[in-house]
């Protein structure tokens, strides 16, 4: 049975040992050691990665007890020196014991239940079973929390007999019988738990809460600790200073300013809708001028089919006329009408449609498509015009 070093010191990065077994299976590789401090998946905390002489790990897991990894390739010697991947074991360990804190200070100050704890790569968080937190009790957690790691509270992992964890108070009795492994939080909680763990809360760095979202009958919190948490800041801080620069002010001015801008492209916007309009009005009547029959067609270098819809909608408003539009700008065709002639667009659209290299559809009374170049967009712009 391997070693399991990561269990006598969380903070093992780069340790000599030997193979004991390798093995193929299903293309892939795989290996036993006499020693690892590779943690493999569990207890909601993901695996470590790293090399084993130079080659990649890919995947470390437990089967029957013992701990595989999945290497890119098997090792050419049975003496290896095997290298964690350090910023990311500390990731995990920064925030398993921030989340064993906020759980805990959650039980302490509202009587609220951490249901499950996920730790991802982007997104961390806990799910509480309480669904009505406020806004303001989420920030005295969050104080709360942070409180505690400014203590650099001591924290210790030990393994204890099913006899001994009687007389320890822990968060919850776990389901295994032996090698039960307790990490004790100095004057905050005992738990039962496999994880990796900071050796003292003042390396967790912070704990800095992102959002709060509402499940059914619960409440899901996203947080992050030390330096993703400061890695977040620095991110966030770059737009804002980016923002400062656009806005030439400083960086408590900008969401004035920003709203005074976004009260200046609502203007614009309504002046421009305005003038679309007159446009379009002037437009409408100058093609309907040049129509003969009952088909009115036309092709456009610069409107997109929003702005055809809008156009072709006021025209088949007011007279009893088929439109047929198309856009170069876009590749696209538009066929619209008010419902006086015998003629289903939607239909029609995917009968003759694949033969253009088009795709699109419509119901009853107008269709639209689009292609992939502009020939195509305007040979079945033509085969309309000729069959309608």
């Amino acid at each position: 049975m391997t070693r399991k070093l990561y269990y006598e010191s969380a903070y093992e990065k780069v340790w000599k040992t030997t193979i004991h077994d390798s093995i193929e299976r299903d293309d892939k590789h795989f290996v036993t050691l006499e020693e690892t401090a590779f943690y493999p998946h569990g207890g909601g905390q993901p695996c470590d990665l790293g090399s084993i002489d130079g080659i990649k790990v890919l995947d470390v897991f437990l089967e029957d007890g013992e701990v595989i990894h999945q290497v890119e390739r098997l090792p050419e010697s049975a003496e290896v020196i095997c290298k964690l991947d350090w910023a990311r074991r500390f990731d995990h360990m920064q925030h398993h014991s921030g989340q064993h804190i906020l759980s805990a200070v959650f039980r302490d100050l509202l009587q609220a239940q951490t249901i499950s704890f996920h730790l991802g790569t982007e997104d961390v968080t806990i799910d509480i079973d309480q669904s009505k937190l406020s806004d303001e009790q989420l920030h005295i957690v969050e104080q709360e929390v942070n409180k505690r790691i400014y203590q650099n509270l001591e924290i210790s992992s030990y393994f204890v007999t099913n006899e001994q964890l009687e007389n320890i108070p822990v968060v919850k009795m776990p389901k295994v019988k032996e090698n039960i492994r307790i990490v004790e939080i100095k004057g905050v909680e005992y738990n039962a738990c496999a994880g990796t763990h900071v050796e003292h809360s003042g390396q967790i760095g912070i704990i800095k809460f992102f959002k709060a979202e509402r499940l059914k009958n619960a409440t899901r919190v996203h947080f992050k600790c030390g330096n993703r948490a400061l890695a977040d800041f620095n991110a966030s801080l770059d737009i804002i200073n980016a923002f400062s620069e656009k806005f030439n002010t400083g960086r408590k001015d900008i969401l004035n300013r920003f709203e005074k801008w976004e009260q200046g492209q609502k203007q614009i916007q309504t002046e421009l809708t305005s003038i679309k309009e007159q446009n379009e009005a002037y437009l409408a009547k100058e093609l309907i001028s040049n129509v003969e029959g009952k088909l009115l067609s036309h092709v456009f270098a610069d409107k997109s089919l929003k702005d055809m819809q809008r156009l072709a909608a006021k025209i088949v408003s007011e007279h009893a006329i088929i439109v047929l539009f198309a856009s170069t700008a876009e590749n696209k065709v538009l066929l619209y009408y008010n419902g006086s002639e015998n003629l289903s667009c939607g239909k029609y659209f995917k009968e003759h449609l694949p033969a253009f290299n088009g795709k699109g559809g419509g119901n009853d009374q107008s269709a639209q498509a689009g292609f992939a170049t502009g020939s195509d967009a305007l040979d079945f712009y033509e085969f309309i015009r000729e069959q309608v």
